[in-house]
């Protein structure tokens, strides 16, 4: 395999550019006082963590993670019914359901929220449906707390299915088998011996939904009518209104810490990586 291993070498060039190069700027500017980039008179400081108690910043930080929160919770009581369901079903084709699950993740993210918004809207096209047949139909819920879990739910909910039901898939019948020899019924058979095999997937799932849905940006933003302060507001507010690249680069810092801690706890949590199709 070492005579192809000069093909990784674009990648790797790649990769220092567009990952470690950017990475650095980020830590450099998180620790320093400067105008914009530019770098002529700047300054050694941690006055940019001091900011981080600033109010617009909690709040934001207060929001992700509680529509990320509600929104892995209702996730999880959604998905594993579902994850549960497919892989005790007889239908030779596991597949194509599974497809038809992960399906709208493969069109475009902001197009799909937009279309959330639109349904979720006063004026939509299923109110005008409904009024065909004479029943005068109001939904008006873009702009709520409610829109913006429904959009996060539509996003990540695979997230949560797939890790589910690999594990699921997984179990070998035997156990299945002796928990009944045992005299244990069906419930009891799930919680002794199939829940418990099954957190492996839980656990990747909770992480794969919570990280997406606390850091992300656009469904909270677009279905929210950007009526919510968010940790992304407050990243884009520092970068774009403010020009303070300084403290956006330190909270962008504290995002790919979390990011990578949950990659490390999904890596003890599953190393053979069972919970990957």
């Amino acid at each position: 395999m070492k005579k192809f291993s000069y093909f990784s070498k674009p990648y790797l060039v790649w990769m220092f550019v567009l990952v470690a190069l950017p990475l650095a700027a980020m830590i450099v500017l998180s620790f320093m006082k400067t105008s914009g980039v530019n770098l002529e008179g700047a300054s050694f400081t941690f006055e940019n963590f001091a900011r981080l108690s600033n109010p617009a910043v909690i709040v934001g930080f207060y929001n992700s993670l509680k529509f990320a929160f509600i929104a892995t919770i209702l996730s999880l009581l959604i998905g594993y019914p579902v994850a549960y369901i497919v892989s005790k079903s007889k239908i030779k084709n596991k597949f194509l359901v599974l497809a038809a699950i992960i399906l709208p993740m493969w069109s475009n993210k902001l197009l799909r929220t937009v279309a959330i918004g639109y349904a979720l809207s006063e004026n939509n096209v299923l109110r005008s449906f409904i009024n065909t047949i004479g029943i005068d139909f109001v939904l008006n819920i873009k702009g709520t707390d409610l829109a913006i879990i429904i959009g996060l739910i539509s996003s990540y909910l695979p997230f949560m299915i797939l890790p589910i039901y690999t594990i699921l898939e997984k179990i070998d019948h035997s156990l299945l088998e002796a928990s009944k020899d045992l005299g244990a019924n069906g419930f009891w058979t799930f919680w002794k011996v199939i829940f418990p095999i099954s957190l492996k997937g839980v656990a990747t799932g909770i992480i794969m939904v919570f990280l997406p849905s606390a850091t992300g940006f656009v469904v909270p933003y677009v279905l929210g009518n950007g009526n919510y302060v968010l940790i992304g507001t407050v990243i884009e507010d520092s970068f774009k209104i403010g020009m303070d690249y300084n403290f956006g680069s330190l909270l962008s810092l504290i995002l790919i810490i979390v990011i990578l801690g949950a990659l490390f706890i999904i890596s003890k949590v599953d190393k053979e990586g069972e919970t990957l199709l």
